[in-house]
């Protein structure tokens, strides 16, 4: 594992005297060598991958214990191939020999309240909605580093919700119940190593005690499209900055790639989202 002040480097682009403070330790430098994987060997997983990545997320955090999510595990190199087909034509999500599905999931709730007579009136509000998204996610990150510490590589897979209602068909998923997002699991292939992507600066990210927007927000920015689109040009990668990609982004509905129709889907689910 390279050293901190290497890691440091990495993730945020700054020499070693503009570096933030940070504790180091076995976990915390971990954490810093986390990168998205999108090439796979063929090589199978080892025995129980699964159920040791599903036990650390079912180790995090969860909202009032409600546990709101499922996990669904996709092998199957032809239902890979289908939802690689739905997400952007995604090559990893068939080259890698796992592929996980995390759900928002209130169906398993819904039907004990059914057997018991009993209504939940609040699943239909926004909130209960974002806890199931929220718990779906933090479980989602704690396999993510459990898979990271087996010297496997991951990726997430957002583009899942570019055909939302497809991908339901596929997955045979009842009402209260969608996919948040995917994620590719597998040995990474070292003829195509994935390198540490440089993040925002600390200072353009933390506020204390109240929100405040830097004085030289402006400048903080330039020089951070600078170092991302260096970082790009290391990588053989055509990408924009880190401004004009965001800003493209969000310019408009169409960009979503089908995923500004998800309201409907969801209402579809049941989630009603008032």
């Amino acid at each position: 594992m390279p050293n901190t002040n290497t890691l440091l480097q990495q993730r945020y682009a700054l020499p070693a005297e503009e570096q933030p403070a940070f504790i180091d330790n076995a976990i915390t430098r971990f954490l810093l060598e986390h990168r998205s994987v999108r090439a796979y060997q063929d090589k199978p997983l080892p025995e129980g991958t699964l159920e040791t990545l599903l036990a650390a997320a079912q180790s995090a955090a969860t909202s009032s214990n409600l546990q709101a999510w499922s996990l669904l595990a996709v092998e199957n190199p032809e239902r890979k191939a289908r939802l690689a087909a739905l997400s952007n034509d995604q090559a990893h999500i068939r080259q890698a020999p796992l592929f996980l599905v995390w759900l928002a999931d209130f169906s398993r709730i819904q039907r004990q309240a059914e057997a018991q007579g009993a209504s939940l009136e609040a699943l239909e509000y926004l909130d209960s909605f974002l806890v199931a998204s929220t718990d779906a996610a933090l479980a989602a990150q704690n396999a993510v580093l459990a898979a990271e510490s087996l010297g496997l590589g991951t990726v997430y897979i957002g583009a899942l919700r570019n055909n939302l209602a497809a991908v339901i068909d596929e997955l045979g998923l009842p009402s209260w119940v969608y996919p948040v997002f995917g994620l590719a699991i597998g040995y990474p292939d070292a003829q195509k190593p994935a390198a540490i992507k440089p993040r925002l600066p600390q200072s353009l990210v933390l506020h204390r005690e109240t929100y405040r927007i830097p004085e030289d927000e402006s400048t903080q920015v330039q020089d951070y499209d600078q170092r991302i689109g260096a970082f790009y040009q290391q990588q053989g990668l055509n990408t924009p900055s880190w401004t004009r990609q965001s800003i493209e982004r969000l310019s408009r509905p169409q960009i979503l790639s089908g995923r500004e129709h998800l309201l409907a889907t969801l209402q579809a689910q049941s989630f009603q989202l008032r």
